[in-house]
């Protein structure tokens, strides 16, 4: 190569001296990057708006979304606010640290930009200020008078212990987060939204954890008619099964067949997306589901407000070589042991030498001396069309339901250091009477009940571990199993 055009490529820098390689410039690499600003035109100051009701980020034009601290949404979102950037090669961008409560969010940016043929690279720190802007869903929320569409849950029966178990899925769940407002009336609650969408979302939930059915209309508020857009308010009524846990039902014949030959007479033992059945006196078990229930329906005979307190004073249990089977018969219970049982009513021990006889399926559980609830089906006055068409000598005198246990309505009560949350803001011991506490004390006998459900400990009652009247069989709610309730109390800083 010749050398003159060696030396023809390498010139002094035009600034500090330096020979570097010829460029359009004729300056080094340095002497650009004093006298040429490659971040001139990109603010390295910005604004989020952030509303504290839903804790949601502002996105123009229109939308609000969910964003938690240094994730990769909330940085997407801190670049689209900045105005230049399209100008240059965005290299790298990375969070900077900064107190959570100082309302400031700071960015480092590596860009690159192509300056007179050489390629400059630079740095620097991008401050956003995070300005508090309600949105309109909060708007609409705190003016508790606007609502597009309404869901009406509604049960039509005397014991709501089927309510308050759906209740408390809607609070595991969170289903009604989307709600401008929650209103209880009587009978049932309302949920009031601000669009359809979030209604027919809490619809489609409740339809599939309880046997359910509804119905929705809607009315026309307003239109336009020169762009063809129609305003109207949609109500969504929702209908629950009238059956509860510990409840009586008369099934139809033909249902009885549907159902593997089970007896008319059978006990509701849990409700869940459909209701399960058990025969006291068979142990055979069976399920309906909500399209079975709706095409026959079938109403509670006994209410567990009927429940009448009994002394065992013998017990037998049947071995499986003495039970009775029939060709397609249903499913057998392995959870329970049929017993024969001989019982008197606690309010008549000593007075009267005579016993009643009954089977039950509570074998496994139940001894010589222990108190048990039960219904006297002999001296109720049941007003049913299908118990009508039974012959009498078919049903029993007495159906056990489950077993007491001593001081049921004050110990139990006075000790329990958990607490449920309501959707209403009031006092669960107070306004619904004795039937919350009741489905309570379901939650300490049933462990299946409670596993969909959100169980907090009670900060005003304390454990006591010296308790001289602990019983190990006794149903309780270990520790294990209860949540911590999170109480925020943030002060709000000022600038």
């Amino acid at each position: 190569m010749d050398c003159s055009s060696v030396k023809k490529n390498f010139k002094p820098c035009c600034q500090c001296g330096v020979i570097i390689e010829a460029n359009p410039a004729n300056m080094c690499v340095g002497c650009l990057r004093v006298h040429v600003d490659i971040t001139e035109g990109i603010s390295d100051q910005a604004t989020l708006y952030f509303c504290r009701g839903c804790e949601r980020y502002h996105q123009p034009p229109s939308e609000w979304i969910h964003c938690a601290l240094e994730s990769r949404e909330l940085l997407t979102l801190c670049l689209k606010r900045l105005k230049g950037l399209n100008r240059v090669k965005l290299f790298d961008a990375s969070f900077v640290w900064t107190e959570p409560h100082s309302k400031r969010i700071k960015v480092k940016l590596v860009i690159h930009a192509e300056v007179m043929g050489v390629v400059l690279e630079k740095s620097f720190i991008v401050e956003f200020t995070v300005n508090h802007q309600m949105c309109d869903d909060c708007h609409r929320r705190e003016a508790k008078d606007f609502w597009r569409a309404l869901v009406q849950v509604r049960q039509r029966a005397d014991n709501k212990k089927t309510f308050y178990y759906l209740e408390q899925l809607i609070l595991k769940h969170k289903v009604h987060d989307n709600a401008t407002e929650i209103k209880p009336v009587h009978g049932g609650i309302d949920f009031f939204f601000a669009t359809e969408a979030h209604a027919k979302k809490m619809i489609d939930f409740l339809v599939t954890v309880l046997p359910c059915k509804y119905h929705h209309s809607k009315k026309l508020i307003s239109h336009d008619i020169h762009s063809n857009i129609y305003n109207y308010k949609f109500t969504y009524c929702l209908e629950i099964v009238p059956i509860s846990k510990d409840s009586v039902i008369c099934l139809p014949k033909k249902m009885t067949q549907s159902l593997g030959g089970i007896s008319p007479i059978c006990l509701v033992y849990r409700v869940t997306n459909t209701i399960h059945l058990i025969d006291p006196s068979r142990g055979q078990v069976a399920e309906v589901n909500s399209t079975h229930y709706w095409r026959s329906q079938f109403n509670s005979i006994c209410n567990p407000k009927q429940l009448v307190e009994y002394i065992v004073l013998d017990i037998e249990p049947i071995m499986d070589k003495d039970r009775k089977c029939f060709p397609g018969q249903g499913m057998i219970s392995t959870k329970h042991v049929l017993a024969d049982v001989w019982i008197v009513k606690a309010s008549e021990l000593g007075i009267t030498t005579a016993s009643i006889h009954t089977r039950t399926h509570l074998g496994h559980i139940l001894k010589l001396g222990d108190c048990v609830l039960g219904y006297n089906i002999a001296d109720t006055n049941v007003n049913d069309p299908h118990f009508d068409k039974l012959d009498k000598a078919t049903v029993p005198d007495v159906i056990l339901v489950k077993k007491s246990f001593d001081d049921r309505e004050s110990k139990r009560m006075r000790k329990r250091n958990w607490k449920l949350k309501r959707l209403a803001d009031h006092d669960v011991e107070s306004t619904d009477g004795n039937e919350f506490n009741e489905f309570m004390d379901d939650l300490e006998e049933d462990p299946e009940l409670r596993r969909n459900v959100n169980i907090f400990k009670n900060s005003l009652f304390a454990v006591d571990t010296d308790d001289t009247d602990y019983d190990p069989n006794k149903p309780c709610i270990t520790l294990d199993e209860m949540l911590d309730d999170l109480t925020v109390n943030d002060v709000e800083m000022t600038d």
